[in-house]
């Protein structure tokens, strides 16, 4: 009788310390890696939600202009408006109805709508706004030029860009990179010209 040997081959069952150690090191990196990505989102998320809020107090300036057209010339600055200003914390004392515009929208610039303790929290970071004269009405016979004018609403950005071709709070942000700046015109025509 011939006795068969069964042949036993050294088969390793299960990972080896170094395989688990590899997972490891590559998980590991994955995992940074989306701890950065969180980071970003999170400080892209501020500055939508900044933009947002800039986006909405232009356009409630522009809607306070041309509801007062006749009284337009009234709203354009000297300076920023909003953030180190002078303008009172409660605006019901002032009379004059662009005045008053100007007040309110100065409180809405340095987040007065929302409080968290006593720190304003309800706007931009440094917000600021400026209303300029563009081009000046003009009745004259034949003429008839409409009132142009342009509102700028600017904010501390998170990271430096480039910076803003709009001179609204140019250098009240350091570095001026992180100024950030949106704009818009209103225009005020001129119904009884002729």
């Amino acid at each position: 009788m011939s006795i068969t040997k069964r042949q036993s081959g050294n088969y390793q069952r299960g990972t080896s310390l170094l395989e688990v150690l590899v997972t490891i090191v590559i998980l590991a990196f994955g995992l940074l890696g989306l701890a950065g990505l969180q980071a970003k989102i999170q400080l892209t998320e501020a500055e939508s939600f900044q933009r947002a809020q800039a986006t909405l107090l232009l356009a409630d300036m522009h809607e306070r202009i041309s509801v007062n057209r006749d009284n337009a010339a009234n709203y354009v600055s000297t300076g920023a408006i909003g953030t180190g200003d002078t303008q009172p914390t409660d605006c019901t004392a002032v009379t004059l109805q662009a005045s008053r515009d100007i007040c309110e929208w100065s409180n809405a610039l340095k987040g007065a709508s929302e409080k968290m303790g006593t720190n304003n929290t309800g706007a931009m970071e440094g917000g600021r706004g400026c209303i300029s004269q563009v081009q000046a009405p003009d009745a004259s016979a034949g003429v008839c030029f409409p009132g142009v004018y342009q509102i700028t609403v600017v904010w501390q950005g998170k990271n430096p860009t480039s910076a803003s071709a709009l001179t609204c709070g140019q250098g009240l942000y350091t570095p001026d990179t992180t100024r950030r700046a949106i704009s818009s015109q209103v225009t005020v025509g001129l119904p009884h010209c002729m």
